[in-house]
């Protein structure tokens, strides 16, 4: 049995719009095996228990990647991850995927490749990467369409608290809602403040992170899909946090300086939203992991 672990992520972390993505400690495992029949999927709804399923997706773009041909398997997902929520879960399913694919068969395919290969079924890399590197991701796509990351570290001193409403924001319309355009004065804001950001999170310096997270290009008008937005942003900041919304939403995440800002946010959040999911966040520097193991012995990881 091949197990495949994978980080949730939280894109743009504020200013870093479609570039910049953190592997945060929310998972989903799923299990692959070999099966009698072609393909049997559990721990999903039944609607996508089928060949459209986006982990099995993934794990045959991996066999064709190494001209194999594709086993019958047995696939269990077992993910707290929430779905269009803004915390990669579509990443989580094709790193899963294309993860099992490659121990399937003997880790053929490189840290380099799953990147390229991710980034082909995402789109953009700005959540596949931190999930299968962990930490945090700056990336973007070259004139040849690879993507080059950069991954910087996170200082252990900061807290981060997920606010999890019990709705969703469709990735579609949260894309509907941007302008086309921004201006010279709007860009300028937004490239050096995605800079200092970067910066701010390696040293722990929350005076600069939250002058940073001041972002104009998404932000504004997704904070609009998100009905709850600026109560949820008071309650951060009574405490000292800093938040923003993460990903395309709804999730919305809360930076802190320490443990008991994070405590305070999370027991008032969880007294005005009793229906949301809200839960403290570590770091996830990990990325994608696997284990191999036989008749419940582990072979390798």
């Amino acid at each position: 049995m091949i197990k495949i672990k994978v980080p949730a992520t939280s894109a743009n972390v504020g200013v870093g719009f479609d570039c910049m993505g953190l592997a945060v400690s929310y998972y989903s495992t799923v299990s692959f095996e070999e099966s009698a029949t072609k393909l049997t999927i559990t721990g999903c709804p039944t609607e996508f228990q089928n060949e459209d399923n986006l982990v099995y997706k993934a794990f045959v773009k991996g066999c064709d990647y190494l001209d194999k041909p594709v086993p019958n398997v047995k696939i269990d997902i077992e993910s707290d991850v929430p779905v269009a929520r803004g915390l990669g879960s579509s990443s989580v399913c094709v790193v899963a995927g294309l993860k099992a694919a490659s121990v399937w068969f003997d880790n053929q395919i490189s840290t380099d490749q799953l990147l390229v290969l991710a980034t082909e079924m995402e789109g953009h890399p700005d959540n596949v990467t931190p999930a299968i590197l962990g930490g945090l991701c700056v990336s973007f796509l070259d004139d040849h369409n690879q993507p080059q990351v950069i991954k910087y570290n996170v200082n252990d001193r900061l807290n981060f608290v997920a606010l999890i409403p019990d709705y969703e924001v469709s990735t579609h319309e949260a894309r509907k809602v941007l302008p086309k355009t921004m201006s010279y004065a709007d860009a300028i804001h937004q490239v050096s403040r995605c800079a200092v950001m970067t910066k701010a999170l390696e040293v722990g310096d929350m005076h600069l992170i939250h002058e940073s997270c001041d972002d104009r290009m998404h932000e504004p008008y997704r904070a609009k899909l998100i009905p709850d937005y600026d109560q949820a942003k008071a309650i951060s900041e009574a405490s000292h946090g800093t938040m923003y919304i993460s990903g395309s939403g709804s999730t919305m995440m809360a930076i802190t300086p320490n443990e008991a800002s994070a405590d305070a946010i999370v027991k008032n959040a969880r007294a005005a939203f009793p229906n949301w999911k809200i839960r403290k966040m570590a770091v996830d520097l990990a990325g994608v992991q696997s284990e191999v193991s036989e008749r419940g012995k582990v072979l390798h990881r």
